[in-house]
């Protein structure tokens, strides 16, 4: 434990607080001693059991203020991470259906081109197949001339 000497309403203290915790328990005293002042500037010599009750209201109420502030503040964040969570989940949703559709499409495109193949295979097979009858047509043609 540690001893620290603190000045309050003008009066010294001698007070003991865990080690390490000398320089903000002489901060807090010092803040205290500021409320104080700042109350008895506006309300006079009330007192000062009266001025140290004000005071001490005075700072709960605005700790509770505070209070009610973080938990509003950490009620919107929990609603602003649960909307976070149901995008994400949205958007995950979303991109599985369009690889989805994207697969799909990727797989119409090979039949299509297996389709475009194919089509093309007999197209050249029948063309071949044509110009080889033109091919003896023609032949047989030359060849009924060339009896005549």
């Amino acid at each position: 434990m540690a001893n620290v000497n603190i000045k309050f309403n003008n009066k010294d203290y001698l007070l003991s607080c865990d080690d390490g915790q000398e320089e903000s328990l002489k901060k807090l005293t010092k803040f205290l001693d500021k409320k104080y002042f700042e109350l008895k500037d506006k309300l006079g010599n009330i007192g000062e059991n009266k001025l140290l009750l004000i005071t001490t209201i005075q700072l709960i109420d605005e700790y509770f203020d505070l209070k009610q502030k973080v938990r509003q503040q950490r009620e919107k964040l929990d609603n602003i991470s649960s909307k976070f969570k149901e995008i994400r989940s949205l958007a995950i949703e979303y991109k599985k259906d369009k690889d989805f559709e994207v697969q799909k499409l990727n797989e119409e495109q090979e039949n299509l081109r297996k389709t475009i193949e194919e089509s093309n295979n007999l197209y050249e097979s029948m063309l071949d197949k044509t110009t080889q009858s033109l091919e003896k047509i023609i032949s047989n043609t030359e060849s009924i001339s060339k009896t005549q």
